[in-house]
């Protein structure tokens, strides 16, 4: 089945065609690990394990190589450090906390049900690769040395913008805003002197001080380290195109002599939160921690791909209780069959293959679950449930049974059915009888166990109370 990936390098949707199918590659920019990570960090992670399910699907699971980086040397993180531990000297308090983060963000992520990259490096153990490159980028021109700095100089790459493809006129107002010296407002930071106890490393460009890397030559070293100087895909958000995708892609082609750094660049869109942008001066700040508080990871998964990854997103409760019903029909259906020997259903594939186009797959998900309600044969329904499982699973949903999901579900009260639909079935008698007192009194036992009725022409239904 062929699949198409929209290019933000072309602004196409282009067929997807790897440099070598028997060895696929793609490089996701991963989080720097200062603090929970948010609602909108867990896009790309979510949206990026679909493609990596779906790639693992189409050339088989070892023929594919993710790779996401992980950065622990940051100001962001340095700050962190000395607020949390100000007694320890700077270097250990902030082994502690890119310690705690990674674990948390880890912690996050798996029960999103996203699967561990093959590779996942961690910046400080790379910095000899990234002075390499910086070295050799002084060599042929592309960078030079200014007070303690090395920098990248962006008129030596004649491509650079047409990732981004922003004017000229914008790139150098936003260019203005990093400290640095520079030889033009233009040139970006490829490494920079440490401030006294912070991490710092010998400098290259025969630099007499100590100093660290730039943000955006940890991701050239580390994707061309475990992927090579060209490879398939590269993703994140669509807030990384300018500048930091924009600056990687000029230096790696630099420093390479390539044509291309990656064939597909691939970027999902932003979030908002109820409406507004997410800030915690507005008090709409989501992390994923608090999320799986009250609701299941699945849930956040379905949520989250109910909207193309490539879209805006309107991240908001009404949309989480909405995927949580969806979820929990999904999980009536397939109840406690583990089996995941069914075939995935062909239309919902050829959607996701559509540059992921999860919403149409997810209306092939409703089908298909329909069609296990019109079923009247035994057989039929098993073999159209393990299909609907099967389907689900290739996005990472229903990935365990009804009984198993509910027992996750800190929101749901686990009730024994078979209990509610006979006490159901004697409140109809006793309706019936107009003995309204134990009618209400058996209501009454049903409300206290969770359980909430709903009287129609049709008769009575129920569902968990949330």
């Amino acid at each position: 089945m062929e699949l198409q990936l929209y290019d933000t390098l072309t602004r196409k949707k282009r067929v997807f065609t790897p440099i070598d199918p028997a060895r696929v590659r793609m490089y996701v920019c991963g989080p720097t690990v200062y603090d929970f990570a948010h609602i909108g960090n867990a896009r790309p992670v979510i949206v990026f394990d679909v493609l990596f399910r779906l790639l693992r699907k189409i050339y088989g699971t070892k023929h594919v190589k993710y790779v996401r980086n992980i950065t622990d040397v940051d100001d962001k993180i340095n700050a962190r450090a000395g607020e949390e531990y100000p007694n320890l000297p700077l270097n250990e308090a902030i082994r502690q906390v890119t310690k705690v983060t990674e674990k948390q963000f880890h912690d996050d992520v798996d029960a999103l049900g996203c699967l561990r990259p093959n590779v996942e490096p961690r910046a400080t153990r790379y910095i000899k690769a990234m002075k390499a490159l910086i070295e050799r980028l002084i060599k042929n021109r592309h960078a030079y040395v200014l007070d303690e700095h090395v920098l990248f100089k962006v008129k030596s790459f004649k491509g650079y913008g047409k990732l981004s493809h922003r004017p000229l006129k914008e790139m150098r107002a936003s260019a203005r805003g990093e400290v640095a010296p520079k030889r033009d407002p233009m040139d970006f930071v490829l490494w920079k002197p440490s401030k006294p106890g912070e991490p710092s490393w010998q400098s290259p460009g025969r630099i007499k001080s100590k100093g660290r890397p730039g943000w955006h030559i940890e991701c050239s070293a580390m994707s061309s380290r475990f992927l090579g100087e060209t490879f398939d895909i590269h993703g994140g958000g669509i807030d990384l195109v300018f500048p930091h995708h924009e600056n990687e892609r000029a230096q790696s082609r630099c420093v390479f002599h390539t044509k291309v750094m990656a064939n597909y660049w691939v970027h999902n869109g932003f979030l908002q939160v109820e409406g507004e942008k997410m800030a915690k001066s507005a008090g709409n700040f989501v992390t994923i921690h608090d999320l799986l508080k009250d609701w299941p990871g699945e849930v956040v998964r379905l949520n989250m791909l109910r909207t193309h990854y490539r879209q805006p997103m309107d991240w908001t409760v009404r949309g989480l209780e909405e995927s949580s019903k969806i979820l929990d029909g999904w999980y009536d259906i397939i109840g406690d069959e583990t089996n995941s020997s069914g075939t995935p259903d062909a239309d919902f594939v050829s959607a996701l293959c559509d540059d992921l186009n999860t919403p149409n797959a997810l209306t092939q998900l409703h089908r298909i679950a329909g069609e296990v309600r019109g079923s009247a044969s035994g057989l039929a329904q098993i073999e159209i449930k393990r299909t609907l499982r099967a389907s689900g699973l290739i996005v990472g949903l229903m990935a365990q049974s009804k009984r198993k999901f509910m027992q996750a579900y800190p929101r749901r009260t686990i009730v024994d059915e078979a209990k509610v639909v006979s006490l159901i079935e004697a409140r109809k008698h006793a309706r019936a009888a107009k003995n309204f007192a134990e009618s209400d009194r058996i209501r009454d036992e049903l409300a206290a166990m969770g359980v909430v009725l709903k009287d129609s022409k049709d008769g009575t239904t129920w569902d968990i109370a949330r």
